[in-house]
């Protein structure tokens, strides 16, 4: 079950990544990434609402307990983490084709590894070491390949920002680790909706004074722009309830969720290829077969 969940929450994570890239073609960064926030935060204010009225049982899918500072403390943690890799992960998407980005993202779940090999002292089997192997080659492929479009990786900023975007989403991931695992496995054993409710609310409030302190940039005020805002805001709400629902069942393994999750990137992937007409697309699809090809690796090491 916990498999189904995390491939479910591929799938809305590659449409997450292409109502993005649409909403980012028309709008700034900031503003976009300030109504997705609330967009989210609106969402999930209703099971809280529903759950402090007792109106939602305790026992509920989608009951929201009440937590004190104790519990706030690690979530507004998770909060600045998760935001800081969205600012960076958002200029780049404005700035990068969708063919460049969804491989590097893609790298994620190798930063996973390497993170739980330094930081829980775990240790990689041969499988595994192919799978970063493979992944690390497939990145100096892509940086071949964005050189073909003007893109050098050493000193492209917004090349700076994915990679930013990435090495944060993964120590959000290995914390994500930290917050589910029960006390006995080392953890904290949050409730997952609390989680997921309350990040989006700080999210919110830290993107608002973000917002506040910019100076007013032009926006194009139209009907698709806006309809991807709410698209990127869906999409993002469904796949993280996925993604903390399978976290939360037993025998989940995070390593593989977190490896499943990034074969979004062959939906971005095909959308970049077929709606955007992106370019040099021969030579990124060999790149983007060594990463999930490197994935294959790492799952069949952490069996």
């Amino acid at each position: 079950m916990w498999l189904t969940c995390a491939f479910l929450s591929a799938l809305l994570l590659g449409f997450y990544d292409v109502s993005k890239k649409q909403a980012l073609r028309r709008l700034p960064v900031i503003p976009t990434l300030f109504a997705n926030t609330l967009l989210c935060s609106l969402i999930f204010l209703v099971p809280v609402l529903l759950s402090r009225f007792g109106l939602l049982a305790p026992d509920h899918l989608l009951y929201v307990p009440q937590a004190g500072w104790e519990v706030q403390r690690y979530i507004l943690a998770k909060s600045v983490l998760v935001l800081s890799s969205w600012v960076c992960g958002y200029y780049g998407m404005k700035y990068l084709p969708l063919t460049i980005v969804g491989p590097i993202n893609a790298t994620r779940p190798v930063m996973v590894l390497l993170g739980a090999l330094i930081i829980f002292g775990e240790r990689l089997n041969l499988y595994q070491w192919v799978g970063v192997l493979l992944a690390i080659v497939s990145f100096f492929m892509l940086s071949r390949s964005g050189r073909q479009e003007g893109i050098d990786f050493r000193h492209n900023r917004w090349i700076v920002c994915i990679v930013a975007a990435a090495i944060l989403g993964a120590l959000s991931g290995l914390y994500d680790k930290y917050l589910m695992a029960s006390p006995a496995d080392g953890g904290v054993g949050l409730n997952r909706m609390a989680v997921q409710s309350y990040y989006n609310f700080y999210q919110c409030a830290m993107m608002g004074l973000i917002l506040a302190a910019q100076k007013r940039p032009h926006i194009e005020h139209s009907s698709p722009a806006l309809l991807y805002i709410l698209l990127i805001s869906l999409f993002l709400s469904m796949a993280d309830f996925a993604y903390f629902y399978a976290l939360s069942l037993d025998g989940a393994m995070v390593s593989v969720v977190s490896m499943v999750r990034r074969s979004s990137v062959l939906v971005s992937f095909l959308v970049g290829a077929y709606v955007f007409h992106e370019k040099n697309l021969r030579s990124k699809a060999i790149d983007l077969g060594l990463v999930l090809l490197g994935m294959v690796f790492l799952w069949i090491g952490s069996r």
